[in-house]
């Protein structure tokens, strides 16, 4: 069973990978769905290396060796990270866009994306080798027995780090974006036709930007109820036995995170289904295929 949704996190992470980067519309090419692209990555990631080795961490023998225990666990903590760090950026991205949309278009470019996304790439490789060096530089010396994978972490760190600072922020800013959102909303039901009529464009923008916002925002529920039970775990100071059921079962929800994305996008974004639909017909291939109007 774990082993199938390892294989639909890959799938499905996969498609959203290839959509974002190849989608015939241009129009797709905008600051949130770099950010959407970043988190994409993280998913593929997931599917492609942390869970594989996941289940085979949950065997009762590691026959992998020491090195390869401690490289699993950098790779997934710096998944994990990466994660965070973009769900923090989505939200900035919203609010910016939803609070401040006049300043929006000028601060909020695809340069600034893309080296925000490199910088957070960047940081969350420094914070795995940082919060693993131990393990990295003594592979193995924290197993009680051969065929064991085990690290040490300060935990106390990793939830301040990982957890409760980009949490609190996400929170933070959804709830002045919510606030706006529901201002905006009443604003628009209150102009009279004549009003409408003149700033139609505007409203249909503000519309756009409020739909994106709400998107994103079933993203972040559905993120913050996958890692908070892990969280929640260690904050509460208890221990989890490697192997035991609670361990896989709190661990298996913030991978399982990574394969409701892909769902999620395709029930609310109807241009991922549309250029889905264009890769698989291999229409894709066609010439004029970048004219197309996905949106």
């Amino acid at each position: 069973m774990t082993l199938y949704f390892s294989v639909v996190i890959k799938l499905l992470a996969f498609v959203m990978f290839t959509v974002m980067l190849f989608s015939p519309s241009r129009q797709l090419h905008t600051p949130t769905n770099l950010l959407l692209l970043s988190l994409a990555v993280c998913d593929f990631l997931v599917g492609l290396f942390v869970m594989p080795f996941q289940i085979l961490l949950s065997e009762p023998c590691w026959f992998l060796g020491d090195l390869l225990c401690a490289l699993f666990n950098l790779v997934s903590i710096f998944t994990v990270s990466a994660s965070v760090i973009i769900m923090v950026l989505i939200s900035v991205d919203r609010y910016v866009a939803i609070c401040h949309p006049l300043i929006y278009p000028n601060n909020i470019t695809e340069r600034r994306i893309r080296i925000s996304v490199l910088l957070s790439w960047i940081y969350s490789v420094l914070y795995s080798l940082f919060i693993l060096i131990d393990n990295l530089n003594q592979a193995g010396s924290f197993n009680s027995c051969y065929g064991e994978c085990v690290i040490r972490v300060n935990g106390a760190v990793d939830l301040v780090i990982s957890f409760i600072v980009p949490i609190s922020a996400i929170i933070i800013l959804y709830m002045r974006v919510f606030v706006v959102a529901v201002s905006q909303a009443r604003s628009m039901r209150s102009h009279t036709k004549v009003v409408k009529l003149r700033r139609s464009v505007n409203a249909t923008v503000q519309r756009s930007e409020l739909k994106a916002a709400r998107t994103l925002g079933v993203i972040i529920a559905v993120f913050l109820m996958c890692y908070c039970p892990y969280y929640c775990v260690s904050l509460s100071g208890a221990s989890l036995i490697v192997g035991s059921p609670s361990e896989v079962l709190v661990v298996f929800l913030i991978y399982f995170n990574s394969c409701l994305n892909p769902v999620i996008y395709a029930f609310l974004y109807p241009w991922f289904r549309k250029s889905v639909k264009l890769i698989v017909t291999l229409q894709i291939l066609r010439p004029n295929s970048y004219a197309g109007n996905v949106i």
